[in-house]
């Protein structure tokens, strides 16, 4: 991220296909005149943006070439506005990704909160390696599942939604870093208010500020005492858990061992839900090593994310996500709730309602199978 006394915006497009694409001016122009707008707005009289546009920038040295310099760019800025028409850019050859391609999937890889898409007609696909290169692009983007508002078609609309992502993101990006700031320090506050307790003690307060994060979230409920969510718009029945010390420690790993192994137990109560989804809330760090290990196979589904690890197994269909750093009530909250920001700012949410429908499916068989 920038470090300047500026926040650094990147507007990421084309620079020559028209907006609109009939009669319209190029878009070089279009985002001279956007750069010149974002950076003259001031916040109590004090300019605060610098706007890096890729036909204005100084040029680099030798050892960087025009790639380099769009892709560190893409990683440096604070806030990237994308106006994207389905045109992926130039690239070195027909089988690469294009450079507004690449731009945009290197700022979602790093930090997705701080890219905004403003949504322009896509351009039409051909046969052509550039044609098959843009294709490539309009599918990662629909792949993304990026909220973008409706698609903009005259240079008012444009202008207007700039100016809406731009406050979109400074306040949302603000409240994010307020969030982080407030999470403080582990040697003091509740942080060693619950590093004073016992494993059951503790382990007691984090089930309960995880199953506050999940009774919150919209279409929660409760049934026979199990959380209910909605997730990918499935119903299903989200388990929650604690290790109430650092994974290695053997007492506390032990006291969540492998509970996806009881889910038979729960056969009665998925009649109508999916599930279940294990969360489970681990008081210091955790590794995809230590996911694998509790999942007790390495071929599955395993991300590392901003809020710990999620694992997903695509043949039984168990799936468990490890929160972890949760030293208080508000790093525990904070983790579940990215968890399931993650879950839907990615597409997964969906991938999941699946998997909880297949796995209600094969606990109700398993139960079945060991009833007397």
């Amino acid at each position: 991220m920038a470090t300047g006394s500026k926040l650094k915006v990147m507007l990421s497009s084309r620079c020559n296909d028209k907006f609109p694409a009939v009669g319209g001016r190029v878009l070089s122009a279009i985002r001279s005149e956007l750069k010149a707008e974002i950076e003259a707005t001031r916040l109590f009289g004090q300019l605060m943006f610098e706007v890096w546009i890729n036909e204005s920038a100084a040029p680099r040295g030798a050892n960087r070439d025009s790639w380099d310099t769009c892709i560190a760019e893409a990683k440096e800025c604070d806030v990237m506005l994308a106006l994207g028409n389905g045109n992926a850019g130039w690239a070195l050859s027909g089988s690469d990704i294009g450079i507004c391609h690449a731009e945009l999937m290197t700022a979602i890889s790093l930090a997705p909160a701080k890219v905004r898409l403003i949504q322009l007609q896509d351009i039409a696909i051909d046969g052509s390696p550039s044609g098959q290169r843009n294709k490539r692009f309009q599918d990662y983007v629909a792949g993304q599942s990026l909220f973008r508002g409706g698609m903009v078609s005259t240079e008012t609309e444009l202008a207007t939604r700039v100016r809406e992502s731009m406050f979109d993101a400074v306040f949302t990006l603000a409240q994010a870093g307020v969030r982080d700031a407030s999470l403080g320090k582990y040697h003091s506050g509740n942080a060693l208010d619950w590093s004073r307790l016992d494993f059951k003690q503790r382990a007691a307060k984090m089930k309960e500020a995880l199953s506050d994060v999940v009774r919150a979230r919209a279409g929660a409920a409760t049934h026979r005492s199990h959380l209910i969510a909605n997730i990918g718009s499935t119903k299903m029945i989200v388990c929650v858990h604690a290790i109430p010390a650092a994974m290695s420690v053997g007492p506390a790993r032990e006291m969540v061992g492998q509970p996806f192994l009881y889910d038979h137990l729960l056969a009665g109560d998925l009649k109508g839900f999916a599930g279940p989804l294990h969360v489970i809330a681990c008081h210091k760090g955790t590794t995809e090593t230590q996911a694998i290990n509790a999942l007790g196979f390495p071929d599955a589904t395993v991300v590392s994310g901003p809020f710990g690890i999620f694992v997903a197994d695509n043949v039984q269909k168990v799936q468990f996500a490890f929160i972890a750093n949760c030293r208080d009530e508000s790093t525990t909250r904070h983790g579940t709730q990215r968890f399931f920001d993650w879950l839907t700012q990615t597409g997964e949410d969906a991938l999941v309602a699946e998997r909880a429908q297949a796995r209600a499916r094969i606990v109700q068989a398993i139960a079945k199978e060991i009833t007397p």
